[in-house]
């Protein structure tokens, strides 16, 4: 038993000194208590160990950890042309977008997701990449890139309940824990080269993750808790629009690339 209350007792200071929230704190806390109440057995070493994985993972999500836009025009006009030669109607748009970012933000809206999702649409070596990453130049944001070709599981991007062996987030709250923030831009790159199996499910999570209602309460099967999404940049890309699903289609803002 003294190993395993030593673990309990660690993992209980560390999520007291957290930023997780209260009521999920609360509950993780809960669960470490009926943990030792079983005893030094197998079956209370390995509950604590799945348990300590998953306090792991709480404490990497950035829950209140951001950082602060610039939203200064003239800046990120400035690192627009620095990346990108020519492209001028596409970059008046992102600066028009820009400065939407910045009149909300001063109305105290921070749920920017309520603006279109900007989705570039062109062929392969066209720059579409690059325009997202000097987007979030602009603004002063950490930069994530999503690959979505060929994927047909939804797991892939919701995560795998922790009662699995080896369960870990999917890629959404992977990537807020690689960036270290809750508000990044996040590049969700070729929506519509998903697997042909999987297309629909997938689409149903893209929708969720761009959905100004839903995102601010998406839950990731791992953490079990619903993490609001609605300060993460979403940008998305596809070769073209023809498959990509109406609902999705409905709330991003297609942008032609030029070839």
């Amino acid at each position: 038993m003294p190993d395993v209350s030593e673990n309990i007792q660690k993992l209980q200071a560390l999520l007291l000194q957290s930023d997780v929230p209260q009521d999920l704190k609360q509950k993780v806390v809960e669960r470490l208590d009926r943990i030792s109440r079983i005893g030094a057995s197998t079956q209370a070493f390995d509950e604590v160990d799945r348990t300590e994985n998953y306090v792991e993972w709480l404490l990497k999500i950035p829950w209140t950890k951001k950082t602060d836009d610039i939203l200064d025009i003239p800046y990120a006009k400035k690192a627009l042309y620095k990346n990108h030669f020519g492209l001028e109607d596409i970059k008046d748009r992102i600066l028009e977008y820009i400065s939407v970012i910045k009149l909300n933000k001063e109305k105290g809206e921070t749920n920017i997701g309520r603006n279109p999702t900007l989705c570039f649409i062109g062929l392969a070596g066209t720059g579409k990449t690059t325009i997202a990453t000097s987007i979030a130049e602009s603004l002063g944001r950490k930069f994530y890139r999503i690959p979505l070709g060929g994927l047909g599981d939804t797991l892939e991007l919701r995560g795998l309940s922790k009662t699995h062996p080896e369960a870990e987030p999917g890629r959404v709250i992977k990537a807020l824990v690689s960036v270290g923030v809750k508000n990044p831009v996040i590049l969700l790159d070729e929506v519509d080269r998903v697997d042909e199996k999987g297309r629909a499910s997938v689409m149903g999570i893209l929708l969720e993750l761009l959905d100004p209602e839903q995102h601010k309460s998406f839950t990731d099967y791992y953490i079990d808790y619903p993490f609001d999404l609605s300060e993460v940049l979403f940008i998305t890309t596809g070769n073209n629009t023809t498959n990509i699903a109406t609902a999705v289609l409905d709330r991003i803002e297609p942008i032609e690339m030029p070839s």
